[in-house]
């Protein structure tokens, strides 16, 4: 599990994290993304069209890889196995979540936003996290601290993310990709405007892209 976590991660540089209102926006906002250059994103759990957003993408879009997030319990886990996940990411974690996750044959990316957090996910096996809510819990100051007592660890920061950001998230060691809900604004969705969707992330791909070659030269 740990390796299909990590090989999850390092997919991509931007997981976006999408809110769908409407299960029609589900299957022009994943092409929108995948034209733009990413091919994984993240359908959180927060409306009840999220499902069956998850089953459309699943069906339509093969070539791109969508998993839910904002799973918070286990009628949500259940849920999105059922509807086709082929990953799960948590907002926090608990050991009755953990276990259960720990039985998974997918990806799993719990979410922790402190020390004990992370012992508790590693006592189940797990090595990836998603670093959440990122801002909020510290930041980049917070992430070099946790990347010496847990070195191996690999982090997904999310909320708070951006384009002025993205950079210096991505320049950190243990960051293996970032998480954020810029690249599909619930206006532009609103309005269906995929090709601007297309355009943000077209952006935040060149920007990681310009982030990875510097530090390529810097090495």
């Amino acid at each position: 599990m740990n390796s299909t976590s990590h090989s999850l991660l390092e997919m991509t540089p931007v997981l976006p994290v999408v809110q769908i209102a409407d299960a029609d926006q589900a299957i022009p906002v994943a092409q929108a993304l995948r034209q733009g250059g990413i091919a994984v994103l993240e359908v959180v759990l927060r409306t009840p069209a999220s499902l069956e957003a998850i089953r459309r993408i699943r069906a339509e879009v093969p070539d791109v890889v969508v998993g839910a997030g904002t799973v918070t319990d286990m009628a949500k886990l259940e849920a999105a196995v059922e509807a086709g996940s082929e990953f799960l990411i948590t907002p926090g974690l608990t050991p009755t979540m953990a276990k259960a996750c720990q039985d998974l044959s997918m990806p799993v990316v719990p979410g922790v936003s402190c020390a004990s957090d992370i012992m508790l996910g590693l006592e189940y096996g797990f090595s990836a996290f998603k670093f959440f809510p990122a801002e909020a819990s510290g930041g980049i100051a917070a992430l070099k601290a946790l990347a010496g007592p847990f070195g191996d660890i690999r982090f997904c920061p999310t909320g708070g993310i951006s384009p002025d950001n993205l950079a210096a998230y991505l320049a950190l060691d243990c960051v293996t990709c970032v998480g954020g809900s810029w690249l599909t604004p619930k206006a532009l969705l609103k309005r269906k405007a995929w090709a601007e969707v297309t355009q943000l992330t077209q952006q935040a791909v060149a920007a990681a892209r310009l982030n990875e070659e510097a530090l390529d030269r810097a090495g």
